[in-house]
């Protein structure tokens, strides 16, 4: 069981900038592909950036340029950097785990911005643009 604690939302004006954070509880964070998602009230929730255990990025259309994912895997810690805030950023952000693949000793994520591929998901943390 992996436990995700997300912190660092909060409300600001448009334009503005947040980082996001997501503390994991395991002991294999290095293994693990890490997710930011995003959900309005209503709708379906999102896929916004995916990190791999090899550190390759993905991003979504809408995010890619203003969004900025990383890891630190000393501190077991997944960030999404995210600037350039539009009201329709508007959402609860979440963060998402998966083991990754192990396919000919590799470390396989599929990197996937679909949310039913995660295994593991945080609490969420609020994100409010104004505009």
């Amino acid at each position: 069981q992996v436990q995700l604690v997300e912190s660092g939302g909060g409300s600001v004006q448009a334009g503005g900038s947040l980082k996001l954070s997501c503390k994991a509880s395991t002991n294999e964070f290095a293994s693990y592909c890490m997710g930011w998602f995003r959900q309005v009230p209503g709708k379906e929730r999102q896929g916004v950036a995916i990190i791999g255990a090899d550190h390759y990025m993905t991003y979504a259309d809408s995010g890619e340029g203003r969004f900025t994912i990383s890891r630190d895997n000393a501190k077991n810690t997944v960030y999404l950097q995210v600037n350039s805030l539009k009201p329709e950023d508007t959402a609860m952000y979440y963060c998402a785990a998966e083991p990754a693949l192990k396919l000919s000793g590799k470390l396989v994520c599929a990197m996937s911005l679909i949310p039913s591929q995660y295994d593991y998901w945080g609490q969420g943390t609020q994100v409010t643009v104004s505009s």
